[in-house]
């Protein structure tokens, strides 16, 4: 056993060059070496069973992943009328003015109206003093006292003792017509004796003649006593009582007139009197402008002369009102153009204007005009906005598609657009389009 331990150990190996040790006495000297060596190998193999190969190792584009598809919700094209918002500019206007003016002369008492004041048709704005017109009105009813009263003697006829009053004249007429044909024949006798001068008989005789007048007269007046006024009389004093009544009725429209009243309602725009003015017959008042209607004139430009009709619906607003906003129609367009601004201009009627709404305010309005040619009418949302051009965003395969359209017109919350490419019923993008780029993916959730 010793033997066979010592054969074991003591082989020899045949020699190797000069100066090399052998494989067993380098291993017998250094057993270290062969203990890193093995720890190596093992350390090297852990290693590549827990770090993959660059074959098993994920591409960068794979652990890059792409973005998800956008939830968009999209509308349906549809073509509409469009319109366009022009601004027009104007005033307002009083649809009626008028000057109130005297109607009689006189001095001013009292001025009850001043600028800016309402007032109603009938309402007294000034008096003047009536001196004048009650002496002309106490005047002219005297007058129609006499001719009434006689016409009254004149339909009641004569009284019975204007008849005996008449029959005694005629009686005393007779008398002296009898005593002076007694004188005559007197005369006559004593001038063919040549005791009398010719001419006293000429005298006598002329004497005669003349109470034969009186005669005749007393004779007439005593036949219309007893026979009492005629129609045609009676219709004489009645027309001279109309014109004494008409003389009356003449002093106290005047003595009316010095009360001055407004003709119409309105207000007062301008005043022209003050108390204690003297004023004639025409003199001016005051002003007055129409206050539950006005007229509002803006000015069209020309190249929309031939486009604007009467009917047309418009927006008002005004800088002095700016809570205050009205839709009406034009009433009419004035057919003519001013000379410097070569515009025609449109006028529009509104009643019941506001409060603070006054003639010469600046007013403003909005005319919406239809456009022509094709456009597809759809909502705001639909529309991006990105430098100077409007997008929209159209679906196919399910990928956003860009396209710059052209704003034909901007109505509030919907515009109108147009593209060639567009289609009526084509789907575009209504909402989940901001920060959309072309080409994106799309996820279409319409609610």
């Amino acid at each position: 056993m010793d033997t066979s331990e010592a054969q074991a150990t003591t082989v020899e190996t045949p020699p190797d060059s000069a100066g090399s040790p052998d494989l067993a006495t380098t291993s017998s000297r250094k057993p270290w070496f062969w203990l890193l060596l093995v720890l190596c190998l093992a350390t090297g193999g852990i290693w590549r069973l827990l770090t993959p190969s660059e074959a098993q190792q994920p591409s960068v584009a794979q652990q890059q992943q792409s973005p998800p598809p956008r939830a968009i919700e999209t509308t349906t094209l549809a073509t509409g009328n469009a319109t366009r918002s022009v601004q027009l500019l104007g005033q307002v206007e009083a649809s009626q003015q008028s000057t109130v003016r005297a109607q009689t002369s006189g001095i001013v008492e009292r001025i009850l109206v001043q600028p800016g004041d309402r007032v109603n048709a009938g309402m007294t704005i000034a008096v003047l003093n009536d001196s004048d017109q009650q002496l002309a009105i106490t005047q002219a009813r005297a007058q129609l006292a006499q001719q009434q009263s006689n016409l009254a003697r004149l339909e009641v006829g004569t009284r019975p003792e204007i008849i005996a009053q008449r029959q005694a004249a005629v009686t005393s007429a007779q008398a002296r017509k009898r005593e002076a044909e007694d004188n005559l024949q007197r005369t006559s006798d004593l001038v063919k004796e040549g005791a009398l001068s010719q001419r006293l008989l000429v005298e006598v005789q002329a004497r005669l003649d003349d109470i034969q007048g009186e005669l005749l007269e007393a004779e007439a007046e005593l036949a219309e006593a007893k026979a009492g006024p005629i129609r045609e009389e009676i219709a004489a004093q009645k027309a001279n009582v109309a014109a004494a009544k008409a003389s009356l009725a003449q002093a106290e429209l005047a003595q009316q007139r010095t009360r001055i009243v407004a003709s119409q309602s309105g207000v007062v725009q301008t005043r022209h009197i003050s108390n204690g003015d003297l004023v004639q017959s025409s003199s001016e008042i005051v002003t007055l402008v129409a206050g539950d209607r006005f007229d509002i004139f803006l000015e069209l430009p020309e190249e929309l002369s031939s486009q604007v009709t009467p009917g047309m619906s418009i927006d008002l607003t005004a800088r002095a009102l700016p809570q205050w906003q009205q839709r009406a129609t034009i009433t009419a367009v004035v057919p003519i153009t001013d000379s410097a601004s070569r515009r025609q201009r449109v006028r529009v009627q509104i009643n019941n204007p506001p409060p603070g709404l006054l003639p010469g305010m600046a007013i403003a309005g909005s005319l919406n005009m239809p456009t022509n040619g094709s456009s597809f009418v759809v909502s705001r949302d639909a529309v991006t906005r990105r430098q100077n051009s409007w997008l929209v965003f159209a679906v196919n395969d399910n990928q956003a598609q860009q396209i710059a359209v052209e704003m034909v017109a901007d109505m509030g919350e919907q515009v109108a657009i147009y593209h060639p490419s567009l289609q009526a019923g084509q789907s575009i993008v209504l909402r989940g389009g901001d920060g959309l780029q072309d080409g994106a993916p799309v996820k279409i959730v319409n609610r």
